[in-house]
């Protein structure tokens, strides 16, 4: 069943609440470059980070882990073995796994992993920019034309927009479909489908993307609050707060005449203050 909008902004405030008391223990495998962020993220969102990699213990972290986010965006042979270990505990353990492609469709080693984890294990959420989101469409045959991804930033062609909006949706509901998975494509209006729920998202700003990271903190928090509700709720909340976070923090370098080091911090500082008035009241969004 279509889940409506009152269905969907009724449930914000119980499942906030939830994710909160939970206090998710999110196990992420992400990369070194936003480490740090990632963790402050998932602390600020109301998850306890757990960043393990090394292969002798992941199997014991998965089994106490409430979800699993896996990161694909600095890539090693010893990484891409603690993945493969990780997600297999958390299919036994039925661990919820959130997965960020990072640059998949740029490399072949991307492609392969991505559609390794995809075709091996259970994913609950997949959640990239809308030209990695594409690249996945392409490469399990959801969609056929070409695509080439520009690093991990979204190709132009691809960019989101009220006009492309209905036929981009449509392409992530099938792919949701097919891989039986949630599925969050991130850029200038975000679109979010579990296969039967199609939402768009309009809030947010573009200051976000000028700081490195904000997409793996999405993934992490992503998985924060897929550890403590419901896949579609539980991402509807992620994306949302991380919107409005990034709206306020905007404001406030705006108000003090900052730059990106100081939105980077105001955003962590919104995060920490998400409630579920701001997140029902300011909240743009639409059931394609």
């Amino acid at each position: 069943m279509t889940n409506s909008k009152k269905d969907l902004l009724n449930k914000i405030d119980k499942n906030l609440t939830q994710i909160k008391e939970k206090n998710p223990l999110t196990h992420c495998i992400t990369n070194s470059v936003t480490i740090n962020d990632c963790a402050n993220a998932v602390l600020a969102i109301g998850g306890s980070p757990f960043m393990a990699e090394d292969a002798e213990e992941l199997a014991e972290v998965v089994t106490i882990a409430d979800v699993l986010v896996i990161n694909i965006g600095k890539l090693s042979k010893e990484q891409i073995n603690s993945m493969h270990v990780s997600a297999k505990v958390a299919n036994e353990t039925k661990t919820p796994i959130v997965l960020d492609p990072v640059g998949v469709g740029v490399t072949q080693l991307r492609n392969k992993t991505t559609l390794d984890l995809i075709n091996d294990y259970d994913i609950a959420a997949i959640r990239g920019n809308i030209s990695e989101i594409k690249s996945i469409a392409k490469l399990v045959g959801v969609i056929d034309e070409n695509n080439t991804a520009k690093g991990v930033d979204v190709n132009i062609d691809d960019i989101i927009t009220e006009e492309n909006l209905s036929a981009n949706g449509e392409i992530i509901k099938e792919l949701a479909n097919k891989l039986s998975t949630t599925i969050l494509a991130s850029g200038p209006i975000d679109i979010l489908s579990d296969g039967t729920t199609t939402i768009a998202i309009d809030n947010g700003d573009d200051m976000m993307p000028l700081i490195t990271g904000s997409g793996c903190m999405l993934s992490s928090i992503v998985g924060t609050c897929i550890g403590g509700s419901a896949p579609l709720e539980g991402t509807l909340i992620a994306i949302l707060a991380m919107n409005l976070a990034g709206e306020k923090a905007r404001v406030k370098v705006e108000e003090k005449d900052e730059g990106t080091g100081s939105f980077r911090t105001y955003l962590i500082d919104y995060l920490y203050k998400t409630n579920a008035e701001s997140l029902v009241n300011e909240s743009n969004i639409e059931i394609l």
